[in-house]
């Protein structure tokens, strides 16, 4: 039923932009959300016909932002994504649905072929080596931008680029929750002090700190700021909830604050975007071009939006248009058309997802899953609430995306990696391991005949 409703709001905005575009009423080609819902009913088909007990409620919600993400992909000019397949050059709205399919097999096969979670337990250093490694690969190989001077993010392999630290997000969550769950008993017990702070044994707090160091140090090396805020904040947050100590956070906010001190004054990119933060309109054409303009698109938006193809967004630089619209202002785009209710909705469905995601951590069956499952959900949440508050001038932009909606095959992968996983730790059909006397009836042991 929920994918029926999603259905149904997918359909409704095609025809409204379809006819908004040719000026009368008309649902235009459906090609393109009829393969999509295909795809998604194909996919709770074959969780039916697999016999998997999970989460109801989130591959609805995530084929929703799929489905604002199709539309926003069709509003905006067609061109050529740069991807040829057959001759045929794809633009946006064909490309996205492509990566969306993709990425909905992927969470499909995860989802059913995960049974339990060993081969990420076990072999948590592996599984950070390789992240790391992969992350590497971006200094050796050549990269997806021909800018010499530009950040180095992206690996070309033929005619595919795409982001490592797409999926190091994922693979560092796996090792937090490992090493958390292996050590969480020592790692709460207070032995250090400094000041007013009670800091775990420093021998077992050491090596997860360098993993996380050497991560987050490669990622600030190839200026992935975005990247290296998200990971910084979901290392934080998964200490804190296993180990319930709340000098963590204290800690953690002073060595965000220092760091972040030390970066304004090393690095002229993020000196700039947190100056057109405090004041965008100290370079109204230049670096505060792109705020500026957001900020106008959610005034023209008002409370109930211009309409679906009404606003102004387009893919360039062009005055009055919004730039960068496909990736960083997704949000301000659909803010512009949707207005503020529609933007409100989009903020509720990741708060769905928070949801629905805790609620599996709370039920899950050991510490590791529990863990597992929190780290996940707050990967897609944060990143969520990073790329909004760029939009709306909260916070600086991170040039990070927004789950499920923003153009790009790479996020799209990782984040369908994200629920698939969760909807294999949501299955109540396999039941956790148990001791050899669990289940038994407690019985009195028979008299001795004295």
């Amino acid at each position: 039923m929920l994918l029926a409703l999603t259905g149904v709001t997918l359909f409704t905005g095609w025809a409204s932009l379809a006819s908004q575009q040719a000026g009368q009423m008309t649902f235009g080609d459906v090609s393109i959300p009829a393969i999509y819902m295909a795809i998604l009913f194909a996919v709770h088909l074959a969780f039916v016909l697999t016999g998997r007990r999970m989460d109801q409620v989130l591959l609805p919600v995530t084929g929703l932002l799929g489905s604002l993400s199709l539309l926003l992909m069709a509003r905006l000019p067609q061109g050529s994504a740069g991807l040829s397949l057959g001759g045929l050059e794809l633009g946006l709205a064909p490309l996205q649905l492509l990566w969306l399919s993709v990425a909905l097999a992927v969470l499909a096969i995860l989802a059913i072929a995960v049974r339990n979670d060993n081969w990420l337990r076990e072999y948590k250093y592996t599984w950070a080596a390789a992240g790391i490694g992969l992350l590497l690969l971006v200094f050796i190989l050549p990269p997806a931008s021909s800018d010499p001077t530009g950040p180095r993010l992206s690996l070309q392999i033929g005619p595919i680029a795409g982001q490592p630290s797409e999926l190091l997000k994922v693979i560092l969550v796996v090792f937090l929750a490992g090493y958390l769950a292996e050590n969480r008993t020592l790692l709460a017990r207070t032995s250090t002090k400094i000041g007013p702070l009670s800091l775990p044994p420093v021998p077992y707090l050491l090596p997860m700190l360098a993993m996380w160091g050497v991560a987050l140090g490669i990622v600030i090396v190839q200026r992935d700021l975005g990247a290296a805020l998200l990971f910084f904040t979901v290392f934080l947050t998964l200490l804190y909830v296993a180990t319930r100590r709340f000098a963590y956070v204290i800690l953690g906010m002073a060595m965000f604050l220092a760091g972040a001190t030390v970066l304004y004054q090393l690095f002229p990119h993020v000196r700039v975007r947190v100056d057109i933060w405090l004041d965008p309109w100290a370079d109204p054409l230049g670096s505060g071009f792109q705020v500026i303009h957001a900020l106008y698109a959610f005034g023209r938006g008002g409370v109930l939006g211009t309409g679906l193809g009404a606003g102004l967004p387009a893919v360039g630089d062009t005055p009055g248009d919004l730039p960068a619209v496909h990736t960083d202002f997704v949000y301000a785009a659909l803010g512009e058309e949707l207005g503020m209710l529609g933007a409100l909705a989009i903020v509720a469905l990741y708060a769905v997802i928070a949801e629905r995601g805790l609620r599996i951590a709370a039920r899950a069956a050991d510490d590791f899953r529990a863990l597992l499952a929190t780290g996940l959900t707050l990967v897609i949440v944060i990143q969520a609430a990073l790329i909004i508050g760029g939009n709306l001038k909260l916070v600086p932009l991170t040039g990070i995306t927004l789950p499920f909606v923003s153009y790009g095959g790479s996020s799209l992968l990782a984040n369908a990696i994200i629920i698939g996983l969760l909807l294999a730790l949501s299955d109540r059909g396999v039941e956790p391991p148990q001791p050899p006397s669990a289940g038994r009836r407690f019985r009195l042991p028979a008299r001795s005949p004295a």
